[in-house]
């Protein structure tokens, strides 16, 4: 359902007021409004994903934290519902119901399915193998013997996603990243790609017992730092969103917010 709307920015408002109303105003007319919405929420679709985003974290994560702060700029509120990977990003990107999907890696091919937001926080892959069968590669071409365990519609690198399509890398998907570090203790793959925070939060759960932690080791180098977004369905209405959104980002410390928010779980980030 679509909306309309009007607003005035009245002159006798001082210059920093009148654009943060302006910005306001043209995310509340860009938002479509949904019965399940109230008009200052917008509706978001992500995946289980800590300590990026998660619903039994402070503000759903880091990266929930971020975007709630933009949003409280503009007097909004963020209602985020959480499917599977793919499943979240089918309904992010296609159900007008939502304003998009996140957290979102850059690709060339999702750059031509979404408005990207400016990055709400970074991450870092490495591999992870176990210490008794430790796993050491200079390069992508070092892992072109093994099988390697991925979750389906992840992108981990350019070049790492290309080997990986044209099969010159094995790669065994699954849904998630817990599953797949069960796999790997149970020696269904010598290897692992995955966030280095996303390791570390999953093997402090208690459904992974302190010899498992003790098992696993890392190496890093192979995978470049990455930036997460936001991604706001390719639109007209999209694309407002986007920018009203990185307006208000700009008048926030978000690197500091980072910091703050990884000592706030315990985290050196």
């Amino acid at each position: 359902m679509g909306a309309y709307c009007m607003y005035e920015v009245k002159p006798t408002r001082p210059v920093a007021s009148r654009w943060r109303f302006a910005i306001a105003g043209i995310i509340m007319c860009a938002v479509s409004l949904v019965r399940a919405q109230t008009p200052q929420s917008i509706r978001l679709a992500g995946e289980e994903w800590p300590p990026y985003l998660a619903r039994g974290l402070p503000d759903d994560g880091l990266t929930g934290a971020m975007l709630r702060a933009v949003l409280d700029r503009l007097g909004y509120t963020a209602t985020i519902d959480y499917f599977p990977w793919r499943r979240a990003v089918e309904v992010g990107m296609h159900d007008p119901r939502y304003a998009g999907v996140m957290p979102v890696l850059r690709t060339p091919e999702r750059e031509k399915q979404c408005h990207f937001s400016t990055p709400l926080g970074r991450t870092s892959y490495v591999l992870a193998f176990l210490k008794d069968q430790p796993v050491r590669a200079g390069s992508l071409a070092g892992l072109r013997e093994l099988r390697i365990g991925t979750v389906s519609g992840y992108s981990y690198s350019a070049e790492f996603d290309t080997q990986a399509a044209q099969g010159t890398l094995t790669v065994e998907e699954a849904v998630n990243d817990e599953t797949n570090l069960r796999k790997l203790l149970f020696r269904r793959f010598p290897v692992v790609v995955i966030d280095r925070q996303v390791l570390r939060y999953l093997l402090a759960k208690p459904t992974f017992t302190p010899a498992d932690r003790e098992r696993i080791g890392t190496s890093d180098g192979l995978f470049r730092e990455r930036t997460m977004h936001l991604c706001f369905r390719r639109t007209s209405v999209g694309q407002m969103q986007q920018q009203a959104f990185d307006n208000a980002a700009r008048e926030i410390d978000l690197p500091r917010l980072e910091r703050e928010y990884w000592r706030r779980i315990g985290y050196d980030g």
